[in-house]
């Protein structure tokens, strides 16, 4: 090797290692759609203040409490201009005292870009967690044109982590006067959002929340949980009812909904999973041991009152594509928590960079497809089920022959491990 390629490697081998704890990284082997787009990316933090909601933390006996609830929210956005340098994040880490520093391609409260509009995705976190767990997909796609809105859940991220119950009632409303902030807003940003093409992507209990969200309502025995929401609060959301109807949103298109928590504590039925009517990505790890992979697969068939996908990790758990990389700060054990909080972002057999770029890539065709009707995405979600089936025939030129059956975007050997399964509408 010429001594001016070793000094090229050296030198970005050294400019990463000053790099704290990046989210953006693509490997060399990621999916066709994995990298970021051309777009610059800016990053503004903004408070909501959702006036008179049910305070469900503070309920004693029979009285519903009410109070302002605030909810701190990440946008990330098409930037006017490209970054001069790395932005950083400063995040809490799982332990809720610990802060970490995090480094990206947004540059903070640059101007948005001017003279289009773009369709809007709510990402929303696990329980618990916090507006930038996955940080990875907001702003991967502000880089492809979508303006990108991740929730802070009061009660419910690392620092506030408060009653179940709260969670189970506010995820979809949570998301419903989000969207309603973010379509009313003013300024420069407010005039690039096109909320009437919304996406949602939920990971846990922001799965339970899309999917509540996207028409799929509760049972009655889910109402009356001891270790759920008091009162029978969460008839809101009852499969049915005219509350539940009333939350489902025109402007929701599509949704992600990865390792969605609930159908494995019968919080659905077949009758109210049938409800969901948005297009729905679905992602899991088959050994899924907390949402619990068959109970997701349940929820996959039961909602035959949409098209919907389903893409499986083989071996990966609860944590399969959705969380940002560990922090360093997390691979040490900490006093707050009996685990080491390492364990909260990582798999123990996927690599997270790995699952991170493969959840951007399916998230950017689906979204490209539903939210922006670009059909030339089409492709790459007309998978055979089984990655490892898939057979490479390509001709003197690279091209793909009619025999060739391997995952479209993806080089050869690197879809192993992964299946990815279609049912449509009334199926």
């Amino acid at each position: 090797m010429k001594t001016s390629g070793i000094i090229a490697i050296v030198a970005v081998t050294l400019a990463a290692a000053t790099y704290a704890n990046p989210i953006d990284r693509i490997r060399p082997d990621a999916p066709e759609l994995a990298e970021y787009g051309t777009l610059p990316v800016g990053v503004q933090t903004l408070t909501f203040i959702h006036p008179d909601q049910i305070d469900v933390v503070a309920i004693n006996g029979q009285d519903a409490p009410r109070y302002d609830r605030p909810l701190v929210v990440e946008v990330w956005y098409p930037a006017a201009e490209p970054a001069p340098a790395r932005g950083t994040y400063t995040a809490m880490m799982r332990d809720g005292v610990t802060e970490v520093s995090l480094t990206g391609r947004a540059t903070r409260d640059a101007a948005p870009i001017t003279g289009e509009r773009f369709p809007l995705v709510v990402i929303s976190h696990g329980y618990p967690g916090n507006r930038y767990l996955m940080s990875h997909l907001g702003e991967n796609l502000a880089s492809k044109g979508y303006v990108t809105v991740s929730i802070d859940h009061a009660d419910s991220t690392y620092s506030d982590q408060e009653t179940f119950g709260s969670t189970l009632l506010n995820r979809p409303i949570d998301k419903r006067f989000v969207i309603d902030q973010m379509a009313s807003l003013e300024g420069p940003l407010g005039q690039i959002i096109d909320a009437n093409a919304t996406g949602v992507i939920g990971y846990s209990m922001g799965g339970y929340g899309a999917l509540v969200f996207g028409g799929a309502g509760v049972t009655q025995a889910a109402t009356e949980y001891s270790w759920g929401t008091p009162n029978r609060l969460l008839e809101r959301h009852l499969a049915g009812s005219e509350s539940h109807e009333a939350l489902i949103d025109p402007r929701v298109r599509a949704i992600v909904a990865i390792g969605p928590w609930g159908r494995n504590a019968d919080l659905w039925d077949a009758g109210g999973m049938a409800g969901l009517r948005k297009p729905t990505l679905f992602m899991a790890g088959d050994s899924d041991d907390v949402s619990v992979y068959e109970a997701i697969r349940t929820i996959f068939r039961e909602a035959v009152g949409t098209d919907r996908h389903l893409l499986t990790f083989e071996n990966a758990n609860h944590n399969a594509a959705a969380t940002m990389p560990a922090p360093a700060e997390s691979w040490q054990p900490v006093e707050e928590l009996d685990f080491v909080p390492f364990e909260h972002y990582a798999d123990p057999v996927w690599d997270t960079v790995r699952m991170n770029n493969i959840a951007q890539h399916f998230t950017t065709a689906f979204f490209d497809i539903h939210l922006k009707g670009d059909t030339t995405k089409r492709p790459f979600l007309d998978l055979i089920p089984t990655a490892a089936d898939g057979v490479i025939a390509l001709d003197e030129d690279a091209n793909p022959t009619e025999d060739h059956t391997y995952w479209t975007g993806f080089g050869p050997r690197t879809a192993k491990g992964l299946r990815f399964e279609t049912r449509l509408n009334g199926e």
